[in-house]
């Protein structure tokens, strides 16, 4: 979608007053006049900058994180047999929780939204492939590892339908690696970082940091496994892959780190009730000021 400079001038223009207003709070009242519920101004914009990132990309689509028909039929397959299981336990998982704690369907939702936005983040890094956020160390911490494997599934079907990311063919792949891999280890890591003694800002920090960049090894493994190298065979082709994807996927792990425990101090600010429901949060571990790293 292109604009001429005229027509881009004037929508310049006309965005100077609605961004005062914004800020100075007047649009968010009206919207919560609308909506029936406030939401900061700061809040608003975050999200309006969320939806232009994804939607107002005009580069043309790299799998998220195998792209459609790139794997041979045969490994499709076999990674959707491998990952049946887990979307079975992740249905039971949710459906126990939703029925035991009502009030925290929102959350729920929350924690795919936050999955969905980052991980359509896309940073190109790989032919067939790229590098970016996963966003699913935040839902593996509040509803454990099989819940973030059905909402990560979800996720990626919106994508490869709505955004063109990745695809269907290699849905299963994509879930293994960012909806299977990526939650266990986030999982596992904040519930090893739950010790006596260690920062439980620390422990989300990690879980969301190692599950990222664990996703990244699994896609390393996946795509060496299809295409093996000629000299070399598997290892050379894992080697390869891993060295290309690191040079963008750690500094991404460490942001999305910091990133998800900002949002948990947002859930422990104005969410604390559906924390303490999911036995998360505690006078012991949580402060006045939120989490710590």
């Amino acid at each position: 979608m292109y604009v001429n400079r005229s027509k881009m001038a004037l929508l310049q223009k006309a965005q100077k007053p609605m961004l005062s207003a914004f800020f100075e709070g007047e649009l968010s009242n009206k919207l919560a006049k609308k909506l029936g519920f406030a939401l900061p101004p700061k809040t608003l914009l975050i999200f309006g900058v969320s939806f232009l990132l994804i939607w107002g990309n005009p580069s043309r689509a790299y799998a998220m994180h195998i792209m459609e028909g790139f794997l041979p039929l045969g490994w499709s397959v076999f990674w959707a047999i491998v990952t049946l299981p887990f979307i079975i336990m992740g249905l039971l998982s949710i459906g126990k929780t939703v029925k035991s704690h009502p009030e925290t369907k929102m959350l729920l939702g929350l924690a795919g939204a936050f999955s969905f936005v980052l991980s359509a983040l896309k940073i190109p890094s790989v032919t067939g492939s790229s590098s970016h956020p996963t966003g699913v160390g935040l839902g593996a911490v509040l509803f454990g590892p099989t819940a973030m494997s059905v909402l990560g599934c979800i996720v990626l079907i919106f994508q490869a339908i709505l955004l063109a990311h990745g695809g269907l063919s290699t849905l299963g792949a994509n879930t293994f690696s960012m909806a299977v891999v990526g939650p266990f280890v986030a999982y596992g890591v904040y519930k090893i970082c739950q010790k006596p003694g260690a920062p439980f800002g620390l422990g989300v920090f990690l879980a969301a940091a190692l599950g990222n960049l664990l996703t990244y090894v699994t896609t390393s493994l996946q795509l060496a496994l299809a295409f093996p190298a000629e000299v070399g065979g598997f290892m050379a082709s894992f080697v390869k892959f891993m060295g290309v994807f690191a040079v963008t996927q750690i500094p991404l792990a460490i942001s999305e780190g910091l990133l998800t425990v900002v949002i948990f101090n947002l859930l422990v600010a104005y969410s604390k009730p559906e924390l303490q429901a999911l036995s998360l949060i505690s006078s012991q571990n949580i402060s006045s000021k939120g989490v710590k790293i």
